[in-house]
């Protein structure tokens, strides 16, 4: 599994927006300059978080993006799985899509079991949970520096 850019930058703004919460809307210029993303492919990679309900929108000259719910409530993989990130590890694993050698090949209940690891992993940190880390490492460098 390779986390695509597009999965990347969505989990940077979506902590960005955590940090701000519950602010009502932050400006897109600000994110971009906080996170190093484009405004283009920013509106572009928060779409799916929007359509999710993970993040809403405003238009205008106030415009921006802000949190839709609580970051407490928002797990890393509930923002991996808005941008359609899925966890394969194996082609046979795709959805829909049967695997003709699942009854004979002594892998593909690893891959299932992996699969399912990396999703709990995934969903144990909720996006607050990650900010306040960010915090406590930006910390702790400061007080190394």
């Amino acid at each position: 599994m390779i986390i695509t850019r597009a999965t990347e930058y969505s989990i940077r703004a979506v902590l960005y927006l955590a940090e701000k919460y519950p602010a009502a809307v932050v400006p897109k210029e600000e994110i971009c300059q906080a996170e190093g993303i484009t405004p283009a492919f920013l509106t572009k990679i928060l779409q799916p978080l929007i359509h999710r309900g993970l993040v809403r929108s405003k238009r205008g000259v106030s415009g921006g993006f802000a949190l839709a719910q609580d970051p407490e409530r928002i797990t890393l993989l509930d923002v991996m799985d808005a941008v359609e990130e899925p966890i394969l590890l194996n082609i046979c694993l795709l959805e829909g899509k049967p695997c003709e050698r699942e009854c004979t090949c002594p892998v593909h209940d690893l891959w299932v079991e992996a699969r399912e690891k990396l999703a709990e992993v995934f969903s144990r940190r909720t996006v607050a949970d990650l900010v306040r880390e960010r915090k406590r490492r930006q910390e702790q460098a400061k007080g190394q520096g």
